[in-house]
């Protein structure tokens, strides 16, 4: 087996290769990818951020792609043991269990969110870190991922998403749901902005 010294050596190449793979799926695929490039370190960083590496119970992240947010979270503090990464592209999965062999992958849509994690999370989930393309999908299905979410969620936990659009990506107006915006982060391609959700 490899040396972690030798993974983080590797780390600049392997990161030209997922942009390679990125692109290839998007190009396959737009609308469910959703972005040409994975997620900027500073936008990574950002949505990590949201999350308290000290809490317990697991951190769910959504459409993880090659990775990037996952990253942020492990060298945010969160415990790998504690990530499931729900990933729609079976290449990306394979990638995932790799990288991160003490997370739980599940592959599946994660627009089916309850039916699809009801057997693998059995505790409220600590946050849930989003990086779906939510604005390609109708109101109505937005509006049913953040139900979803909240049932599995703690209550007051985080549900972090990121938006390229200048509009929330799910409605402010949501009387039992308070939103929280970012400032826009400039050091990502392109722009973008993290919106944090809690219940009330």
């Amino acid at each position: 087996m490899p040396s972690h010294t030798t993974v983080r050596v590797a780390k600049k190449p392997l990161r030209l290769d997922d942009e390679m793979q990125f692109i290839r799926s998007w190009i396959e695929k737009p609308l469910r990818t959703g972005a040409v490039m994975p997620s900027s370190k500073a936008l990574a960083r950002t949505m990590a951020g949201y999350v308290d590496p000290t809490s317990t119970g697991p951190v769910i992240e959504l459409g993880p792609g090659t990775g990037p947010v996952t990253e942020a979270l492990v060298q945010h503090g969160v415990d790998p043991k504690r990530l499931v990464l729900v990933e729609f592209n079976p290449d990306f999965c394979r990638l995932l269990r790799t990288r991160y062999p003490e997370a739980t992958v599940v592959q599946g849509d994660a627009y089916r969110l309850r039916r699809l994690l009801e057997t693998t999370v059995r505790e409220p989930a600590a946050a849930m870190v989003s990086g779906l393309p939510l604005m390609t999908k109708p109101l109505r299905t937005r509006l049913r991922l953040i139900a979803d979410a909240m049932t599995i969620l703690k209550p007051g936990a985080p549900f972090i998403q990121f938006t390229y659009a200048m509009l929330p990506p799910i409605p402010k107006v949501l009387s039992h749901i308070t939103a929280e915006p970012s400032n826009l982060i400039w050091l990502n391609l392109p722009p973008a902005r993290v919106w944090v959700y809690r219940g009330q």
